[in-house]
């Protein structure tokens, strides 16, 4: 299998002087395409601000970045776009739902922000509403819905573009443990049977069970990747 995220000796820090904090130090590690890796680390390890590095939402930092072959340090802004939008898909801690929108058209709405007409997303949107459980509340809207489901909302719209990367950071963090499970069941069967590659940042070590492998961080270093079995 081809590695679609590769990460070479990247090292990120904050702040000049005596107030310079390196939050990464000389971090490589890979996602093979297919992979579900679980990026584990303690609070302040740095983990997701290499999640975000990975992800194009920050380009400030030392090292070499690749995704899907191309290293993003060598794209402009505008290209990098269009790599993000065609190639990954973000859920967030927080779910980052447009409030007076229903759940399709929160699911909708990168896309058609970027001209794609709902008539042609409506097979796909079909699909995906009946993938995360939400064919019955298309039309509700987010207050209405719990935390474990506008989290399922998040992870539709994630995945609507069918993006080859999805990159979660603590996707279930502000869940229950049984909307917890329902998330990470989720995404092993969008790795299983949708073939997404998944990178999340997680300190569960129950959440990062459900992957495939574990790469663990620690001050800012990669100290040990392991395979699940």
């Amino acid at each position: 299998m081809s590695k679609v995220i590769e990460v070479e000796n990247v090292s990120k820090t904050f702040g000049k002087g005596e107030g310079l904090n390196r939050v990464l130090d000389g971090c490589s590690m890979y996602v093979e395409e297919k992979e579900f890796v679980s990026l584990m680390g303690a609070s302040g390890s740095g983990k997701s601000t290499l999640l975000y590095l990975i992800g194009g939402l920050d380009r400030e930092f030392e090292g070499k970045i690749s995704l899907c072959g191309e290293d993003i340090s060598k794209l402009g802004d505008v290209k990098l776009s269009k790599l993000r939008l065609s190639k990954i898909g973000f859920v967030f801690q927080f779910y980052n739902l447009v409030m007076n929108l229903n759940v399709e058209d929160n699911i909708l709405l990168p896309l058609t922000v970027n001209g794609k007409k709902k008539s042609e997303l409506k097979k796909d949107l079909d699909e995906i509403l009946e993938i995360t459980g939400l064919t019955e509340k298309r039309k509700a809207m987010p207050a209405t819905l719990s935390g474990g489901q506008q989290q399922r909302v998040a992870v539709a719209r994630a995945i609507l573009g069918n993006p080859s990367i999805i990159l979660a950071d603590e996707p279930t963090g502000n869940l229950d443990s049984k909307s917890t499970a329902e998330i990470m069941e989720l995404f092993k069967k969008l790795n299983e049977e949708k073939g997404l590659t998944i990178l999340q940042v997680t300190h569960s070590e129950k959440c990062a069970s459900y992957g495939t492998r574990i790469i663990r961080l620690d001050s800012g270093k990669i100290v040990e990747s392991e395979e699940e079995i």
